[in-house]
This record gives structure tokens, C-alpha cells and sequence, in this order.
């Protein structure tokens, strides 16, 4: 049986903050309480990363790397984007880092760590998914 979820990682090769965020996701997603959860990594410097990039259709493109939550769909056997619960509304985990219509994250370079997710934004956002399904 495919996973619930699955992340879909915008990133680029040779971007330090990209290489640090899935290697965050990947000790995450080893860890039995997120076994629900697979990672795809979406190389925005392939037609196949930018097309998936656009279909997301709400990642600023400043703002790389991001990732956003989607949800197997039984009915249609395809994966489908979360949405947000709170479209606009800060929290104090993700702040100004959150997607604004999916949910997922994005690198806000303007906050104060510095344009890195944190493994507890993550996992933050883990647990939304998991109470939305």
C-alpha cells in the first residue's frame, strides 16, 4: 500500500538550505511516527521540476526550497494538494514561512533562522496533515 501522503520537495541542486532540508526530511520520514509520509523531490532545473513547480501553483519562486503536503485520493489512486487551513494566518511554529492556499512551507530569507525550515516546522506541519486525513 503506497503512503498517505507525500511531500513534494521544490529544490535545486548545489543550494546548501535545499541539500539541508532533505536531509532533515529524510531523518524525519525514518522515524516510525511518520511512516505515513514519502518524499519526492521536484529539481526545479529539470522540465519535470519546473512543471510540478507550476502545477503547485503557489510556491514563490524567491522563496525555493518549499514543500508542500499532498494526499493519496483512494477514488483517483493520485496525489492531491492539501489545503490550508488558515490561509493568510501566521502561526508561531511556521510564521511567514507557510504556503499561503496548500499546506506546506517555504523559505522566508527575511525571518530571523536565517531562510532554514526547522525540523519542529516540519513536523508542525506533519501532524496537520495527519489531522486533516
Amino acid at each position: 500500500m503506497p503512503p498517505k501522503f507525500r511531500v513534494i520537495v521544490f529544490g535545486k541542486p548545489d543550494c546548501k538550505k535545499c541539500e539541508l532540508l532533505q536531509g532533515r526530511l529524510d531523518e524525519l520520514l525514518a522515524k516510525p511516527e511518520w511512516q505515513q509520509f514519502e518524499k519526492r523531490y521536484c529539481n526545479l532545473e529539470t522540465e519535470d521540476g519546473l512543471v510540478a513547480f507550476c502545477k503547485a501553483e503557489c510556491v514563490n519562486p524567491s522563496r525555493v526550497p518549499a514543500l508542500m503536503i499532498t494526499r493519496l485520493d483512494d477514488a483517483s489512486g493520485r496525489y492531491e494538494a492539501l489545503p490550508n487551513p488558515r490561509p493568510g494566518k501566521l502561526d508561531p511554529v511556521q510564521g511567514r514561512s507557510r504556503l499561503y492556499t496548500h499546506l506546506g512551507l517555504q523559505t522566508d530569507y527575511s525571518g530571523k533562522g536565517g531562510g532554514v525550515i526547522s525540523p519542529k516546522m516540519i513536523t508542525s506541519l506533519f501532524a496537520e496533515a495527519m489531522a486533516q486525513a
